[in-house]
């Protein structure tokens, strides 16, 4: 850690599971990396005060708020993380923005096109006067799949044909577990489609260097009521349970599928669900092209696999890279190779990038208006599984 480094303070806004996991990556970072600003955890921001000061003690923040304003009017605050459900990450990082703190925000960047769309503008005005926003697709900075995105920038696979993604998770698959946030819609904009399947739209694309033009989809919802963890927690309420006790109405959807075709004129096939069972956390992105194939699996994360389709028939098959390499990607800063990496560490190359960026004065990616072609594909997904018809996305491409 470089202790001559100027120091850019954090405040974080939420601490259940995105913000600890954020909270390791502020706390590792540095421990790690040689950054040119060096992060301090300033406040940690929740609205019960018992609970925040527990969490802020836990995982190392230097004081706590109750209100996420508060933030916003602090001198020692440079930078809002925001790690909150989808219904206010508009509100927190427009009004960050505005008041001229850089912001990071947990993916889907919005629930709706037009919250996205604010969103981007207001980082677009707040980047004139040198104040950068970025949208956590963490899953970008898994060594493996940089190292993806590498090969294909080099041309090894050569023109891209088919792209196949699935991520399958199984944590409610069971009627009997319980409502969360996570399965209303008015608090997380949608449910397979944009809590995971928002991360497999992102990762393609940025693998490809394409985006996706049109899609096909079909959503649906398996459990339709489900056990209310209590009676308060604010859920729309339905009937009754096997046991009697309340239940509240899920409004968003337990798995999406759906066909796509990208920019350049490859075709992928999209899977998300929540249904999987035994699939814990398998993110599955295989490209296709003209000289090879790339697949990849999350569940073996620090692996990728390469087919290089010029080699001699004889010996021609997939390799199995193991991504652990001090020459990988992020990679160096860790530990020997073949001892591999896990999930956290993508929140703490986040982290790396997003402070080197601003140092630099650079807009960090993905930005908000990535975010924003993001959220208009999820939002062609769901108008194409109500109309069951071809949608193209609907905003633009970022230029």
């Amino acid at each position: 850690m470089d202790t001559n480094a100027p120091e850019l303070g954090v405040g974080l806004v939420g601490h259940a599971f995105m913000g600890a996991a954020h909270s390791q990556a502020w706390r590792s970072a540095p421990r790690f990396f040689d950054l040119p600003l060096t992060p301090r955890m300033r406040a940690l921001c929740g609205r019960d005060p018992g609970r925040v000061a527990e969490a802020a003690a836990r995982l190392g923040w230097e004081s706590t708020e109750t209100d996420w304003t508060r933030l916003l009017t602090r001198d020692d605050i440079d930078l809002v993380d925001v790690c909150t459900p989808g219904d206010s990450h508009a509100e927190i990082a427009i009004a960050a923005l505005d008041a001229g703190k850089h912001v990071l925000c947990e993916k889907p960047l919005a629930n709706t096109v037009a919250e996205a769309q604010a969103m981007t503008e207001a980082a677009e005005r707040a980047a004139a006067n040198g104040v950068l926003a970025m949208v956590g697709f963490t899953y970008r900075r898994v060594p493996a799949i940089a190292l993806a995105k590498q090969l294909v920038d080099e041309g090894r696979i050569g023109e891209i044909r088919h792209v196949r993604a699935q991520y399958l998770q199984d944590w409610i698959a069971d009627p009997a577990a319980p409502m969360s946030w996570r399965l209303e819609k008015d608090k997380a904009g949608s449910g397979a489609l944009g809590d995971i399947g928002a991360h497999i739209v992102d990762l393609t694309q940025h693998i490809t260097g394409d985006h996706i033009a049109r899609v096909s989809g079909l959503l649906e919802t398996f459990v339709h009521e489900r056990p209310l963890p209590s009676p308060s927690s604010g859920a729309l309420l339905g009937g009754t349970s096997q046991d009697g006790g309340p239940t509240g109405h899920v409004t968003v959807d337990d798995a999406a599928v759906f066909l796509a075709r990208f920019g350049g004129g490859a075709v992928g096939v999209f899977e998300a669900t929540r249904f999987a069972t035994g699939r814990k956390n398998a993110i599955r992105i295989e490209v296709n092209g003209s000289l090879g194939s790339l697949a990849f699996d999350f569940e073996d994360m620090n692996v990728l696999h390469l087919y290089d389709a010029q080699e001699a028939a004889e010996t021609a098959g997939f390799r199995r890279i193991l991504v652990t390499e001090p020459t990988h990607p992020y990679v160096g800063a860790w530990w020997p190779p073949g001892h591999g990496l896990g999930y956290e560490h993508g929140f703490t190359h986040q982290v790396v990038d997003l402070v080197t960026a601003i140092s630099k004065g650079e807009q960090p990616l993905p930005s908000f208006a990535d975010g924003l072609q993001v959220q208009s594909v999820l939002a062609a997904v769901e108008h194409s599984a109500e109309t069951g018809a071809w949608q193209p996305t609907a905003v633009p491409v970022p230029a």
